[in-house]
């Protein structure tokens, strides 16, 4: 036992106590303030508005704020409502990224084109057009075709922004596949599809989760197209979380329960796929 303990606490080379004392207590300071900002939230939510305002707790904690969001009053948007759209939007954007995604990046993977590289960054590039600039032309075009205040042009919007990551993404993530299994596939040209489903994409699942867990968090958050875009009837939860916010009165703990109800889908999801997720960022990082 003494033997496993003194193993376990054994510094690597060039590795002094001191730093590796120093590193963990960064470690720790750095995680601290990055999940402070929920932790408050989390505890505002369990106020009342006066203690809220106040940074106080005389009136002890309650779910009344959970209840007072939940329920929303005639003329504004309802949780159900917002939650419904962003469930749509993003899981039919998300499932049609990845379709477009998957054989791409494949072709990208097995089937490198001229300049591929400067293909790729051309995908990854369109991430670093400011969403601001391009407002003006899709509002234009979004009134013409009547789709203001729908689903479809979020879905259409949210599947130009994520396609190019997944694109991105995937592609790294078939390059970790064995090439003999690949080229075994082709060779074989009839049974191309099965060998894709049972040998090639089972390789890549954690990767190919990973992304379209990705896309979903991406498009979910997503803010800015949603409020100049779907102020109508298709609005999402972010947009729901900001309709509590009052000109009158206090409303930061009914902002803070809002809050919370809005990430927990995403938070669940992470938490559900966290394996999945890790084993397929780690993909390809290391040849």
């Amino acid at each position: 036992m003494t033997d496993r303990r003194r193993r376990g606490t054994k510094l690597g080379v060039g590795e002094n106590r001191a730093g590796v004392i120093a590193l963990g207590i960064a470690a720790w300071v750095v995680a601290m303030l990055w999940i402070f900002p929920v932790g408050w939230t989390v505890f505002t939510s369990f106020k009342n508005e006066e203690d809220a305002s106040a940074q106080t707790l005389h009136h002890g904690l309650s779910l009344q704020r959970y209840s007072e969001v939940s329920h929303s009053t005639q003329g504004t948007l309802s949780l159900g409502a917002a939650f419904t759209n962003s469930v749509v939007v993003v899981l039919v954007s998300t499932l049609i990224v990845m379709l477009l995604a998957l054989p791409a990046a494949y072709a990208l993977a097995i089937h490198q084109v001229p300049k591929w590289r400067d293909v790729l960054f051309f995908f990854i590039s369109l991430k670093f057009l400011p969403v601001v600039a391009s407002i003006f032309p899709i509002y234009v075009y979004a009134e013409k075709w009547n789709l203001i205040g729908t689903r479809t042009i979020l879905i259409i919007l949210y599947i130009a922004i994520n396609l190019p990551l997944a694109i991105w993404m995937l592609r790294s993530f078939f390059m970790e596949v064995p090439r003999e299994l690949i080229e075994a596939a082709e060779i074989d040209g009839t049974n191309l599809f099965n060998q894709l489903r049972s040998v090639i994409v089972p390789i890549a699942a954690p990767g190919i989760a990973a992304t379209a867990l990705l896309c979903v968090i991406f498009a979910w958050n997503e803010y800015f197209y949603a409020i100049q875009l779907n102020f109508a009837g298709a609005s999402t939860m972010p947009q729901w979380v900001i309709g509590n916010v009052s000109t009158r009165g206090n409303f930061l703990a009914k902002l803070s329960a809002a809050s919370i109800i809005a990430c927990l889908p995403v938070v669940l999801a992470g938490w559900a796929a966290q394996k999945r997720m890790i084993r397929g960022l780690s993909m390809g990082a290391i040849k």
